[in-house]
């Protein structure tokens, strides 16, 4: 039996409400979602951390979720593995026309990828009796940074967008400002709304020089575990914790953890 043809009966037997796992034949689309979503940033660590025998670990724990939301479709009747591949194939070969027209003696030029896409979704909302957008068919589910960059990249592309990036730092500014202002008024909840626009401006500026936000977030935020870890270590070496190091020392260790972080990738900075 190959591997493929494999997994899917190893999914059928799990997914059996008499001999299978209790656990797995309870599921649902919705329980098993946020695992979708796990295993999917978890591709994306071992991506960036570089290490291969996780990724491939990682793409197989990913892969094993397409083959659990499948059997559940399959299981109402809705659809199965085979078609979940046959529209990718069918996808893929539609959006590569310059590829595989090609490959069979036509001749096709290279088309517009967001043309391709806008097509498809011309075509889903004229099959759902309803008009399109062109923000249609953009994931909730999507990290709330991403989510805004792609937002605003599609309201790009139909013209609305900023003129220039100074434009976008007044903006921010301006933002800022009402932040601080309803921080100091007290108001948490237009606080709250007022924080969404700066992250929202945020995320437009680094659309525009191509920057994705969520990468460039996740690496702050891992360049801050890194020097609040060599802050501990340093305290812990002196039998001490942050709570009992006095401002000015903690700003001493952070610099020096700074210095550390810059000597390990080559480009040596002052504290």
């Amino acid at each position: 039996m190959s591997d493929v043809p494999r997994l899917l009966d190893l999914m059928v037997r799990l997914r059996d409400r008499e001999s299978g796992c209790p656990w797995d034949a309870a599921q649902r689309f919705e329980s098993v979602a946020p695992y979708t979503l796990e295993e999917a940033y978890e591709v994306a660590d071992a991506i960036e951390r570089g290490d291969r025998r996780a990724l491939r670990s990682e793409l197989g724990d990913l892969l094993f979720q397409v083959v659990f939301h499948a059997r559940m479709a399959e299981e109402e009747g809705a659809f199965d593995f085979a078609d979940v591949v046959e529209g990718i194939c069918a996808k893929l070969v539609r959006r590569h026309p310059h590829v595989f027209a090609a490959a069979e003696g036509r001749r096709a030029e290279a088309p517009s990828w967001e043309g391709l896409k806008a097509a498809e979704r011309e075509a889903l909302a004229a099959d759902a009796g309803r008009r399109a957008s062109a923000l249609d068919d953009l994931p909730l589910a999507l990290p709330a940074l991403s989510r805004a960059a792609k937002l605003q990249g599609r309201m790009a592309r139909s013209g609305f967008d900023w003129a220039t990036s100074s434009e976008i730092f007044a903006k921010l500014e301006e933002e800022l400002g009402e932040l601080r202002a309803e921080l100091d008024a007290g108001d948490r909840e237009a606080a709250a709304r007022e924080l969404g626009d700066v992250l929202f401006v945020a995320a437009s500026l680094a659309r525009r020089h191509g920057i994705d936000p969520e990468t460039s977030l996740r690496r702050a935020s891992a360049r801050v575990e890194g020097r609040f870890r060599h802050l501990e270590a340093r305290l812990a070496a002196a039998g001490r914790t942050p709570a009992d190091a006095e401002g000015a020392e903690l700003g001493d260790l952070w610099r020096e953890a700074k210095v550390h972080e810059a000597a390990g990738d080559g480009k040596p900075r002052q504290p």
